[in-house]
């Protein structure tokens, strides 16, 4: 009896070691259970520390996050992190990949800034309810009308409570190896708040994590952190322009930074 209780114990490492599949779903799953379980852990603190719903409690998610890469296998090498020491309110855009942009996001995040993302996520239990508390200003995807209030909203903000906000202009996960054209959202934004954008790039994952194939091994993303670009004096008129000029800047980076990034089947350090 004993033999057979410790059967599935010893199963799961030597599936670990001989099924690739398995290693996927496996690390899948863990990934989404951690980080309902940090949030379940997060919320009476960011209730005691803000008393509800603020930007500063992404502090404390912040910091309970930042460890979830070491589980994964995965490492951070950024560039630029000077840039984001920029006074005042901006708009981050970065490219989206998967649910693992949110450890690199959470690797970088300056004070005083929160996402915008889409509505659902406010359902997602316990990460629903810690994303709310954290400011996260959720969107209708599906209306534009809504979303453009909401950004409006957003842009009023950023300037009241003197908060940056990071977007996704690609409006949904993308693993393709480039990048999807952009939404004019996080533009308008930036524009009617008059507040530059700082593009960010996240290199491909594709030597470490595919969705397809279900394989998610052990290895490295490098994030570039681009010069902030100044909307000053720029209307609606300048927003396409605007919007063309950050997808080419950061496509050129996503491919720059996407080469000789190597992974590895054992822990990486960071």
């Amino acid at each position: 009896m004993d033999v057979l209780w410790m059967a599935p114990l010893l199963l799961v490492p030597l599936l670990m070691w001989t099924s690739s599949t398995f290693v996927f779903y496996f690390k899948k799953c863990f990934y989404v259970a951690w980080m309902m379980l940090l949030a379940l852990f997060a919320i009476p603190l960011c209730i005691l520390k803000s008393g509800g719903r603020d930007v500063e409690n992404m502090r404390i998610i912040r910091s309970l996050v930042r460890h979830v890469k070491y589980f994964l296998g995965l490492r951070f090498e950024v560039s630029g992190w000077e840039r984001l020491q920029t006074e005042g309110p901006y708009v981050i855009i970065s490219n989206h990949q998967s649910s693992l942009d949110v450890l690199g996001l959470m690797e970088i995040l300056p004070d005083r800034c929160t996402m915008i993302a889409k509505k659902e996520l406010v359902y997602a239990g316990t990460v629903g309810l810690i994303c709310w508390l954290g400011g996260i200003v959720f969107i209708n995807r599906k209306k534009t009308s809504d979303a453009k209030s909401v950004m409006t909203d957003a842009a009023k903000t950023m300037l009241d409570e003197q908060i940056r906000l990071w977007v996704f202009p690609e409006g949904t996960r993308n693993q393709k190896g480039g990048l999807l054209p952009f939404k004019k959202g996080a533009f308008h934004l930036a524009v009617q708040a008059q507040v530059p954008i700082i593009p960010i790039v996240f290199s491909s994952y594709s030597n470490f994590y595919l969705r397809k194939e279900k394989q998610f091994k052990s290895g490295t993303i490098r994030l570039k952190i681009l010069p902030k670009i100044e909307t000053k004096g720029m209307t609606s008129d300048d927003i396409s322009a605007l919007a063309d000029q950050s997808f080419n800047l950061m496509r050129s980076a996503f491919h720059q930074i996407s080469n000789n990034v190597t992974h590895s089947n054992g822990p990486v350090r960071h």
